[in-house]
This record gives C-alpha cells, sequence and structure tokens, in this order.
C-alpha cells in the first residue's frame, strides 16, 4: 500500500451537499489533509461549490478527476452510487475515505478489499462516533460493569426530508432507488457500535415501520449474543429523548447519543454510586477520524484497514440480511 508522509495530503470530493462541507471544515482543523478539487455532475453547482469552499479546481467529469494529482477521495455521493464511485477511485490509484455505508451488499465491500489490495490503495468507511475519546472511553469502561445482560441503543432524529416525502416528494433518504431508509442512514450507527463492542451476534431480526412506499421510515433491531440482546431503535420519522444503555450484573453505563457521545455516566450497582466519565471533544468531530484516516495512510497500517473493513463487511452482512428478510431490496438485487 502507498504511504504519504511529512506533508498535509491533498484530497478530491464527490458530493456537495453540507457533510461534504463539514468534512472539509475538519479536514482544515486537522492540518492533515488539504482541499484540491471538487465534483458534480452538474457544471454550474460544481463550480459554485469550489468557490464557496476555496477549491483549486473543480470538473463536472469524474474520469477527469480522478486523473489529477489528488491524494484522496472523500465520497458522500447518494448511497446508491457509494460502490460505483469507490471502486472508480480505486481503480484510477486513489485512497478512498467513503461516508457510512460504503456499500449494500457484503459482496460488494469483499470487491472493495479485493481491489483496494490490487490497486495498493487504502479505503475508510466514515464511521465517526467509532473513532472520537468519548468512544474509546466507553469501550475501556465496559468491563467495569461485569457480564453484560442487555444493551439498548437508539438513534431516533426526524429527518428535515420527512416533511418533504410527506408533501409527496422522494428525497434519495426515503427511496428505495438510492438505498435508503432509516436502517441504512441511522441505524448502522449503532449497528457499528454493537458489532465493533460485542462481535458479530449469532443472529438477528429487524422489525420495520414501512411508508407507503416500502421504506422503512423507523425500525427496530435484535442482535442474539451469547447472554444477552442487544436492542437497536432506529427512526427518521420521529424524535427520540431518551439515552442509550448497557447492562451488566454489576452496573450500567448509560450514553446520551450513539454519534457522538458528549455524556458518559457509570452507575455502580453495589455502592448505588454513578459518575460522569465523558470528556470535552470537538464538537466537529469528523477531525478524529480523518486524523486516523489519513495515519492510516501515512504508516501504511494494512491491519487497521483489515480490522476496519472486516467491519465494515460484517454491517453490511447483516443490514443485508434483515433488508432481504423484509423485502428492502434495493437497485440489483
Amino acid at each position: 500500500m502507498r504511504g504519504k508522509k511529512n506533508r498535509a495530503m491533498k484530497f478530491s470530493t464527490i458530493g456537495t451537499s453540507w457533510i461534504t462541507e463539514m468534512f472539509i471544515q475538519a479536514a482544515k482543523l486537522s492540518g492533515k489533509a488539504k482541499l484540491l478539487s471538487v465534483y458534480s455532475r452538474n457544471e454550474e453547482t460544481a463550480k459554485s461549490f469550489a468557490e464557496k469552499n476555496n477549491a483549486e479546481k473543480w470538473y463536472n467529469l469524474l474520469d477527469e478527476m480522478l486523473q489529477d494529482d489528488t491524494d484522496f477521495v472523500y465520497i458522500a455521493s447518494p448511497n446508491i452510487l457509494h460502490y460505483e464511485h469507490v471502486m472508480k477511485c480505486i481503480q484510477s490509484e486513489k485512497h478512498v475515505f467513503c461516508e457510512k455505508p460504503m456499500a449494500f451488499t457484503q459482496m460488494q465491500v469483499k470487491k472493495i478489499r479485493e481491489e483496494a489490495i490490487k490497486y495498493g490503495v487504502y479505503v475508510f468507511e466514515g464511521y465517526r462516533h467509532l473513532f472520537s475519546p468519548n468512544y474509546e472511553i466507553l469501550k475501556n469502561t465496559i468491563e467495569q460493569i461485569g457480564e453484560i445482560r442487555s444493551v439498548f441503543l437508539q438513534y431516533i432524529q426526524y429527518s428535515s426530508r420527512y416533511d418533504a416525502y410527506k408533501e409527496g416528494k422522494q428525497p434519495n433518504i426515503f427511496s428505495k432507488e438510492f438505498a435508503g431508509g432509516a436502517l441504512m442512514d441511522l441505524g448502522v450507527y449503532p449497528l457499528s457500535a454493537a458489532i465493533d463492542l460485542f462481535g458479530d451476534p449469532e443472529d438477528i431480526h429487524y422489525f420495520p415501520v414501512l411508508l407507503t412506499n416500502g421504506i422503512d421510515g423507523s425500525g427496530t433491531l435484535v442482535l442474539k449474543y451469547k447472554g444477552f440482546n442487544v436492542t437497536i431503535m432506529c427512526s427518521k420519522v420521529a424524535q427520540g429523548t431518551i439515552p442509550s444503555e448497557i447492562q451488566g450484573e454489576d452496573g450500567t453505563i448509560t450514553i446520551d447519543h450513539i454519534a457522538p457521545i458528549h455524556d458518559i455516566t457509570i452507575y455502580n450497582r453495589l455502592t448505588k454510586e454513578k459518575k460522569q466519565l465523558a470528556q470535552s471533544q470537538l464538537e466537529l468531530d469528523m477531525v478524529y477520524e480523518i486524523e486516523v484516516f489519513t495515519r492510516l495512510i501515512a504508516e501504511n497500517d494494512s491491519n487497521s484497514f483489515h480490522k476496519w473493513m472486516d467491519r465494515s463487511e460484517s454491517v453490511a452482512k447483516w443490514t443485508e440480511k434483515v433488508r432481504h428478510d423484509n423485502n428492502i431490496l434495493f437497485l440489483g438485487e
């Protein structure tokens, strides 16, 4: 794998939404990466986005952008296009940072890994919550509550695009054609955390609440582990207010939100004491995953690459299973 050392890496972007702007700001704040160019199929969109974000270049032809001397490409296109864009970048020998979900089938993730190895580049799926300081605190605290007996994780957030859906429009995030829905947009956050914390479940079931077009507006995942279950609730059509909990025989960990985590409380069942563990962290928490990604490349860290790709493959495997169980099928399935 090719590494880059001792300089800010040059990057290009695919996608012109708010999340891309956040990434550009986080990259600047990190000092690890510098925006070189942007791409949009629409020429005027590409030009105005480049001017707004001080990009050196803009393109409306992806192949032209990939001929440039950028080090990596940040992908935040609609979900259904992620796999195509990732593969095209890899085959142009560019490292890739792709927003979740990087792919919607296990086979796609396998092929991405194979191509990355073949072309000597690294691919990284953007799960910013798994690289924040408070998430590390959470991981290092779990052993203090004894044997795990029950876990509840939630990501319930009313979408600003749901009103448009109710008006008869078809926003990408509420469309099967664009691989949308609550599971793929929000559920993958707690699911990836559960897999990261506890490994692959023995089995998994999803109970979606389907909208009129067959996409899941909300739903409940149940992951079966030896000795405990993980219940995950996700929704884009309501607003949650309750925290998430990891319950052990000796205590309970309560977190305010899975992405990002601002509050971590540990309760000791024997002493009845509560202790706050969370630390102050950057509001623009994408900085942490940018630091990890650029370090992955600079240090040629193939071990971390394969560990994180294993997790990405697991998330794709289980989301694919439960979608198919519920006939939530995307293009080509």
